[in-house]
């Protein structure tokens, strides 16, 4: 199994490999064109995304600045929109339905390292996906971390730090987060 293959199975793998360095560095340098697009480049921003990300649906913004890993494991469905400096640390597939939009200076980091010090000096990550699903608000300054699910209908508060799959239908913030309301 290649450490591409290994990364996208969720098992630990070595991201330092030159597979992987290298389709980093493309999306690396396709955030850096996007994000020095003039704001009003609103069709050559919606090409860059779509070379970009894995999938996109047919209204979809996203403020500079913006940050991946790989692009190709997030996909954006219908009228998804992200304010300034969203960083997706794309490791595993990060999915978003449909009406999602998510407040300045989010981050949702699917990669994970090792707790035991000796495998994690050896540069060995693993990653587990994210699923946003849809009609959520995400607040500004939220972090969600690898593994989690957001269900239907949900609004996450500001500041907060999403660590547990939050139910359909509910009302959550906090760090950790948690659901402070069912709608």
């Amino acid at each position: 199994m290649s450490e591409k293959e290994k990364m996208l199975a969720g098992v630990l793998y070595d991201s330092t490999v030159d597979e992987l360095s290298n389709e980093r560095l493309k999306a690396k340098n396709l955030c850096y064109e996007y994000n020095l697009l003039r704001p009003d480049e609103f069709d050559k921003k919606k090409e860059l995304l779509k070379n970009l990300l894995g999938k996109v649906g047919k209204n979809y913004i996203i403020e500079p600045n913006f940050f991946c890993d790989y692009g190709y494991n997030i996909e954006i469905s219908e009228n998804f929109y992200s304010n300034h400096n969203l960083v997706i640390l794309d490791c595993a597939k990060v999915t978003f339905g449909d009406n999602v939009f998510i407040g300045p200076n989010c981050s949702f980091y699917t990669a994970q390292h090792p707790i035991d010090p000796i495998e994690r000096n050896k540069l060995l990550e693993y990653a587990k996906p994210i699923t946003i699903g849809s009609n959520v608000w995400i607040g500004g300054s939220v972090t969600i971390l690898s593994g989690v699910t957001i269900g239907d209908n949900c609004t996450i508060g500001a500041g907060s730090v999403v660590v547990k799959d939050i139910p359909a239908n509910s009302v959550a913030l906090g760090n950790p987060c948690k659901v402070i309301k069912k709608i």
